[in-house]
């Protein structure tokens, strides 16, 4: 296989990987929001078996095994399939690994950020089983997110081929703006896992108020201690409703800044787009972000069902992912070079 045909292959499994990637993500959303979490209480079997119908099998030894953690077989079957996909994941991650190596001699082909996915992932599985194993606490909940959309943007990385062009200078002031962009996005994930780790999003079961006030009894400190004792089942949420409030608001506040922020530069880059890529990624930065706050508002307003849920979650993939996209062809010159992540290309 030429290096050129193999750098094309490298790209389409990228893709095929992010849209995994993806998948994951918003089914470790679904785990969460159906109580899932502890579905299986030990990693990476489940009940020390590798499906729940072989623990349906054996129940009284299951639950003889792990009796504060009687088995219920649809919350062990929505962990299960979440860790089925992770691994596919991995095996997928490791050929991308394999490919790079084996077209290590086109400049093209980004040798170095496939072996830091091959890192991440390993570490994103070791945040997964501390998830379990440490009953819910909230600050690996949120690393293991955290850790499950990080693999998700390396591999959309990758995927996305850098258009090749010269810089103009009338787009360089949305270049340092998407930067910016790029770490606000960040930021509010973080809340979100925040939020939905310590289970503060029925704190404010209206909008835009919060519990009938625009100034609800909050609790900023208690809110935002990050580490809590081992031992204790964090499934449902241990904070005081004061705490939980003054999350969710954090989360909408961020909220308001991070679409704000995002709206801007969707404008400013369509403005002063030099490419069509440029402009089909800020509308799609547009689209997001307006997509996700109508899910956000409707989420409220119908009482936070589960499908509703599960999309915010997707919702908030989809900025991420644009936003990326928009920095990667706002940086043509190859910001994978400029990040130390990947090859340059071919002139």
């Amino acid at each position: 296989m030429s290096t050129q045909r193999s750098l094309l292959w490298f790209r389409r499994l990228a893709l095929v990987g992010a849209v995994l990637a993806a998948i994951v993500v918003v089914l470790g959303a679904w785990v969460r929001l159906t109580k899932a979490g502890l579905g299986c209480p030990d990693w990476p079997a489940c009940y020390g078996h590798i499906h729940p119908a072989g623990v349906a099998a054996n129940i009284g030894e299951a639950n003889a095994a792990f009796p504060a953690r009687p088995f219920e077989y649809q919350k062990a079957l929505h962990e299960m399939i979440h860790r089925y996909i992770a691994g596919l994941l991995l095996v997928l991650i490791l050929g991308l690994a394999v490919l790079s190596y084996w077209n290590r001699r086109d400049p093209a082909q980004p040798k170095v950020l496939p072996w830091v996915l091959v890192l991440a992932v390993g570490f994103q599985a070791a945040l997964g089983a501390f998830t379990v194993t440490k009953l819910l606490q909230p600050l690996i909940v949120t690393l293991h997110l955290v850790g499950g959309l990080t693999t998700l943007s390396l591999i959309w990385w990758l995927a996305l081929s850098p258009e090749r062009r010269d810089v103009k200078a009338a787009e360089r002031p949305v270049r340092r703006l998407a930067l910016i962009a790029l770490a606000v996005v960040v930021m509010q994930v973080l809340l979100g896992g925040w939020t939905s780790s310590n289970y503060a999003a029925l704190a404010c079961p209206d909008f835009p108020t919060c519990q009938g006030s625009w100034a609800p009894a909050t609790d900023f400190h208690a809110a935002f201690i990050l580490w809590r004792k081992i031992g204790v089942d964090y499934e449902g949420g241990v904070l005081a409703e004061q705490a939980r409030t003054a999350i969710h608001l954090a989360h909408r506040a961020g909220a308001v800044v991070t679409a704000l922020l995002l709206l801007s530069l969707a404008i400013g880059a369509l403005r002063r787009a030099q490419s069509g890529a440029v402009r089909i990624a800020a509308l799609a930065v547009g689209v997001a972000v307006c997509l996700q706050w109508l899910i956000g508002m409707n989420l409220i307003w119908q009482g936070f069902p589960l499908w509703l849920g599960t999309s915010h979650n997707a919702g908030a993939v989809l900025v991420l992912l644009s936003t990326l996209a928009l920095v990667r062809f706002l940086f043509p010159a190859g910001p994978g070079i400029a990040f130390g992540l990947g090859g340059g290309q071919r002139r």
